[in-house]
């Protein structure tokens, strides 16, 4: 348990992060889920919508350090070689 004032200020503070991080990290898998549902139901041009629509948000999530800069560039080629596919068929 924390006893000193600092140890307590850090521990509010990381509280308060904790919070934004997570409300972040779910407004991402929501752009997200958006993104694999267009993609599913064959629809290019909501696809193609959601995508675009997604990409800020997760490029927003590696300025903000909740997710790494690799990862969302692995997340954003996968999902658009997917878009593409389905733009194509």
């Amino acid at each position: 348990m924390a006893n000193t004032e600092q140890s307590k200020k850090r521990a509010r503070q990381s509280e308060a992060r904790y919070a934004v991080n997570k409300a972040r990290r779910s407004r991402i898998r929501t752009f997200l889920r958006k993104v694999e549902e267009a993609i599913a139901s064959g629809n290019a041009e909501a696809a193609q919508a959601a995508l675009k629509a997604a990409q800020p948000e997760l490029a927003r999530g590696v300025t903000k350090g909740v997710l790494h800069k690799n990862t969302v560039a692995r997340k954003m080629s996968r999902l658009a070689a997917r878009v593409k596919a389905v733009v194509k068929a």
